[in-house]
């Protein structure tokens, strides 16, 4: 069997790779965000590609094309803001709607887009995302002397993420916490005026390309991620779980996927503020790496997928 990966998100395509059984053949197409590599470019790599099935990360651009190419079977793999945003877009609805109708197999990567994609595709299945392990593992944590070294770690977005929260959570246990974030993202420069105006001291990492995140994962006791109205479990609040920190973050007590996972409903600046004290217990991070190891793992999420292209390859429209 060979697979044709194209394009990526998050670094679930090429983590999913890694994680192939070793008679799978893979060929992976990225491009850049340059006009002509987007759309000419990655045109003409699906054009000269063959494989037995078609895995494409965001239904956007990509996947339009490679089903206007007649390339078969395709799975469109939604990451986020494609069936959130991207599908209202008076640019983008119909190419993303096209795509979600005419795929042989959608997956979603959080469960909060499940409801929107089976509305137009009934094949429509959530599939956790997965973390490398060779780059993101536990490492013991230093002893909480005094404070607590939290990581605001995630792009700065308060509207999505609700980092705006985060940092007047924060500053609500400024004595009992230091604070680092890694600078980037829509909001960057607000959100480290927000935290000046409060006088919240606020250490500023830059931003270090993925394979060195663990090294500030590892650094800090605590990680915040997303606070943001999608409850779900973002990538950077998996890959901190993975290198053995426990993780604050707003996971929705609505979706049954989550019913296992022992921090939920984590929203209002009061809840994230005891969340990250509650951190302090070790506790909490076994509580999540057992959910994690469970629903997240990297095997179990590839055999998940080899399922799917098994039987995509068989011929049924699953």
């Amino acid at each position: 069997m060979k697979i044709v990966m194209v394009n990526d998100c998050a670094f679930v395509g090429d983590t999913l790779i890694r994680y192939f059984p070793r008679n799978v053949e893979f060929v992976h197409l990225k491009r850049s965000r340059g006009f002509l590599d987007k759309t000419f470019g990655i045109a003409w790599k699906i054009l000269r590609s063959y494989g037995d099935v078609y895995h494409i990360h965001y239904l956007l651009q990509d996947c339009y094309i490679a089903l206007k190419l007649g390339k078969r079977p395709v799975i469109g793999h939604a990451h986020g803001s494609d069936l959130r945003s991207s599908i209202k877009h008076f640019a983008w609805s119909r190419i993303v709607r096209f795509n979600v109708e005419k795929c042989d197999k959608i997956i979603v990567s959080t469960p909060n887009l499940l409801e929107i994609a089976k509305k137009f595709n009934e094949s429509a299945e959530y599939i956790p995302n997965l973390v490398n392990a060779t780059i993101f593992y536990p490492k013991p944590r230093n002893k909480i002397v005094d404070r607590i070294k939290v990581l605001v770690a995630g792009a700065s977005d308060w509207e999505v993420k609700g980092t705006d929260k985060v940092i007047r959570a924060l500053k609500k246990i400024e004595n009992e916490v230091d604070v680092s974030i890694i600078s980037y993202g829509v909001d960057a420069n607000k959100t480290l005026n927000l935290a000046k105006q409060l006088g919240l001291r606020i250490k500023v990492l830059p931003p270090v390309p993925h394979v060195l995140m663990p090294k500030y994962y590892w650094s800090a006791h605590s990680v915040v991620a997303s606070i943001g109205v999608g409850g779900t479990l973002g990538m950077v609040a998996l890959e901190a779980i993975a290198c053995g920190r426990p993780v604050v973050a707003h996971v929705s007590s609505k979706f049954s996927e989550y019913k296992d996972f022992p921090l939920l409903d984590v929203f209002t600046i009061e809840e994230i503020a005891d969340a990250v004290l509650s951190s302090r217990n070790e506790d909490l991070w076994k509580r999540e790496f057992e959910y994690f190891q469970f629903y997240h793992n990297p095997k179990k999420v590839t055999k998940k997928f080899m399922k799917i292209y098994n039987d995509l390859v068989k011929g049924g429209r699953k």
